[in-house]
C-alpha cells in the first residue's frame, strides 16, 4: 500500500481533525483522497497534515514528525502565501530569498532520508479579494515570487510542480474571484475542486 502525504498550510488544512487520521478536513485533500480511495480499494493510505497559519519556516521545523517519520511514497507541498501574508499583517514573513534557501533544504533532506519519494509542488495563488486589495501589488508581486522560488526548486531538483495561479486567472475571467477564493487566499469548494483537478493530473503522470 502506498501512503501519500499532504503538506502546506490552512489551503491543505482546511479545518482537518488533528486526532483522526482518516479525517482530510473539507478541502482538496479530501476531494483526491476520496477519488483514489474509492476507486482503487486498499491500494493507498493518504495523510494530512497541513496546518492553519504555517510559513516555510514552520514547515521546516516540522520534517521529521510529519514528513521523514511518516515515510510517504508520495507527498505534495503547498506553502508560500502566509510567508507573504504575515509579512503584510503582522512584519512576521518569510523574505523570498529566505523561503527558496529553506525549501531547498526541505527537500533536500526529505530526498536523502526518503530517496523514492516523488513529490509534487503545488503553486501558490492569490487573487484580489477582501483579504488581500487593501495591499493587492504587494501580494501579487511578492505571491509570484515565491511562486517563482517553488517552479525553480521543483525544477532543480527534478520534481513535478503544478502551476495554479494562471489557472485561477482563467477561472475568474467570467466570475467573481470570490466563486474561487472566498477572501482571496482560502479556495471556495470550486476552488478546492480545481486544486484537486490539478493535483490528479499530476499524480496520474507520476505513479508507478
Amino acid at each position: 500500500m502506498k501512503t501519500f502525504l499532504f503538506q502546506g498550510d490552512s489551503i491543505t488544512d482546511a479545518d482537518r481533525i488533528r486526532d483522526d487520521i482518516q479525517n482530510f478536513g473539507y478541502g482538496y485533500p479530501n476531494i483526491v483522497a476520496a477519488k483514489y480511495l474509492s476507486e482503487n480499494v486498499n491500494e493507498y493510505t493518504f495523510i494530512n497534515k497541513g496546518i492553519s497559519g504555517n510559513r516555510i519556516v514552520d514547515l521546516y521545523a516540522r520534517i521529521k514528525c510529519d514528513i521523514i517519520n511518516l515515510k510517504p511514497d508520495y507527498m505534495s507541498i503547498l506553502i508560500g502565501i502566509n510567508d507573504v501574508w504575515h509579512e503584510l499583517s503582522v512584519e512576521n514573513g518569510v523574505a523570498n530569498e529566505k523561503f527558496k534557501k529553506i525549501l531547498s533544504m526541505l527537500i533536500e533532506e526529505v530526498k536523502e532520508a526518503l530517496p523514492d519519494i516523488k513529490i509534487i509542488m503545488l503553486e501558490p495563488f492569490v487573487l484580489k479579494g477582501p483579504a488581500t486589495e487593501e495591499k493587492w501589488d504587494e501580494f501579487y508581486s511578492e505571491t509570484k515570487l515565491r511562486a517563482k522560488s517553488v517552479k525553480e526548486v521543483a525544477e532543480k531538483y527534478n520534481l513535478s510542480f503544478v502551476p495554479l495561479q494562471d489557472k485561477f486567472e482563467e477561472a475568474t475571467k467570467n466570475t467573481e474571484t470570490t466563486y474561487w477564493l472566498r477572501d482571496g487566499v482560502h479556495p471556495t469548494a470550486a476552488g478546492h475542486g480545481l486544486i484537486a483537478k490539478e493535483l490528479q493530473e499530476k499524480f496520474n503522470e507520476i505513479q508507478n
